[in-house]
């Protein structure tokens, strides 16, 4: 019942994503303790620890989309949506497997994980699009198809149906919602008369 439940939840949450609405922050609160105990049930510890990040990075997003700006941005208002800028692509990857080998050493050394490497490798690529989503990164999306479409196979090994299905849906509206944010982006870079945001936009 609650994975039904959490994925109803999750539903609400990557609509108002697509949307580019502040309300899936709020949504990113609730869904994160609804998950600790279909995860924990589950035996994906790494899954269970990491809601506890997801809600701390949802207050994160909620605090930089209500009061964030990025450098460059000259007009008031919500920070825009812009592309990821080349100089955090580095620092991005390199953060990502050191925090694949961390939850991963984390997995076989204190929990009986049966999937470690899959586990911990969605959530390590998690830290990085939460952290683009919360900077309007129009690239989170594709990190998020990566993230979902592993997810919902290792899901389904896990014998989470509803949760699974949720993630393949997740797949389908990432591509959308990739499409659709990088129209904003444009957007937003003809209503400015400039080619991108700086470099050092963060």
């Amino acid at each position: 019942m609650l994975d039904l439940f959490g994925t109803i939840i999750g539903l609400v949450y990557i609509y108002q994503e697509y949307k580019a609405s502040i309300w899936l922050w709020i949504t990113g609160i609730i869904m994160p303790v609804v998950y600790m105990f279909v995860y924990l049930d589950a035996g994906l510890y790494a899954d269970f620890g990491m809601q506890v990040y997801y809600a701390l990075a949802a207050v994160y997003g909620l605090l930089v989309w209500k009061l964030g700006k990025k450098r460059g941005q000259e007009h008031e208002g919500n920070m825009p949506i812009t592309h990821v800028k080349h100089s955090l692509l580095l620092p991005s990857l390199l953060l990502f497997l050191a925090a694949w080998a961390l939850v991963y050493w984390i997995l076989i050394r204190f929990t009986n994980s049966t999937v470690p490497v899959l586990d911990s490798f969605g959530n390590a690529l998690s830290f990085i699009g939460l952290w683009w989503l919360a900077r309007k990164y129009v690239e989170q999306w594709l990190l998020w198809i990566v993230i979902d479409a592993e997810l919902s196979a290792l899901y389904v090994y896990k014998g989470l149906p509803f949760t699974a299905g949720l993630y393949a849906l997740y797949v389908a509206i990432a591509v959308a919602g990739y499409f659709k944010w990088n129209k904003a982006a444009l957007d937003n870079q003809q209503k400015d008369g400039q080619g991108h945001w700086p470099n050092d936009a963060i």
